[in-house]
């Protein structure tokens, strides 16, 4: 099977022709509820979800960012249907994760509901997930002590052993980032213009952060709707293999521009360039 390669046709006829078990990672963002028309086209999701679970290795993942649309006043929860259906086919639903939008678009106040500003990234995996390369932050507390607990006894300990045990252990310099990860939208969204002539792009960094997280160098990445090419942008980056399937013969027109042109001067950026200065691995 090539790999490092932008394939243009229809997503379920493509991943057929694939072996079993042979993605170690699909990171991926698809059209949902009243934006699913796509450039004319739309998609069978239940038959997706069978062949992504058919290709993926054991202890391989799938991530599926994905919101609700409202409709006559009410969300849709196709994106907790989609997570369930996941599960009925022999997915673990291992982690409901939350994009937190840093500056969402305003909205009607009218419609009675507080502003939208996540979506959900839904982490499967097919059986435990064989890699995970924790991202940590700075703790705000380093140093400190843990605090007290009110119970009287936790574990066998009364308050005033508890205490004393705690007095020993202090907060760390790192800790691991929360299931909640906050990225802006706009011009936060990616690195150079190429990438928005495409409507509808998620965050390189939020990309990026789900393959250091569920996958190493070597891997291959798989995006099935992969649009403006920001699954494998950021895959060729992090020295991963990388297959980006994609309906619009436009769209692929665009992801391999992206790579070929845009990606060339970051070959040899290290892996810790790749994270926030803040951040740092397991």
């Amino acid at each position: 099977m090539e790999t490092n390669k932008i394939i243009c046709g229809n997503h379920l006829d493509i991943l057929s022709k694939f072996e079993n078990n042979c993605i170690d990672l699909t990171v991926t963002s698809p059209p949902y509820d009243n934006l699913r028309d796509y450039k004319g086209y739309t998609f069978d999701f239940e038959s997706l979800a069978k062949e992504l679970f058919r290709v993926t290795k054991v202890g391989g993942v799938v991530v599926w960012v994905v919101g609700d649309a409202t409709i006559d006043g009410s969300e849709t929860g196709t994106s907790f249907k989609q997570a369930l259906y996941f599960k009925e086919i022999g997915f673990n639903l291992h982690d409901t994760m939350i994009w937190e939008k840093r500056n969402p678009a305003p909205h009607d106040w009218k419609c009675y509901r507080y502003y939208n500003a996540v979506e959900y990234m839904f982490v499967l995996s097919k059986s435990k997930p064989k890699t995970c390369n924790f991202i940590r932050i700075k703790s705000k507390t380093e140093g400190k002590k843990f605090g007290s607990s009110p119970q009287k006894k936790v574990n066998g300990l009364n308050r005033v052993d508890r205490l004393e045990k705690l007095e020993k252990i202090k907060v760390n310099k790192w800790k691991v980032k929360s299931n909640i990860w906050k990225y802006s939208v706009g011009s936060g969204l990616a690195t150079n213009k190429i990438a928005f002539q495409h409507p509808a792009i998620f965050p390189e960094k939020l990309v990026r952060d789900h393959i250091i997280s569920w996958s190493n160098e070597g891997d291959l990445v798989l995006d099935p709707m992969c649009g403006s090419g920001t699954t494998c942008f950021e895959a060729d980056k992090l020295k991963r293999k990388y297959i980006g399937i994609d309906i619009s013969e436009e769209y692929c027109k665009l992801s391999r521009k992206r790579i070929d042109v845009v990606g060339e001067r970051h070959k040899t950026i290290d892996l810790a360039q790749q994270l926030n200065s803040d951040d740092i691995l397991v």
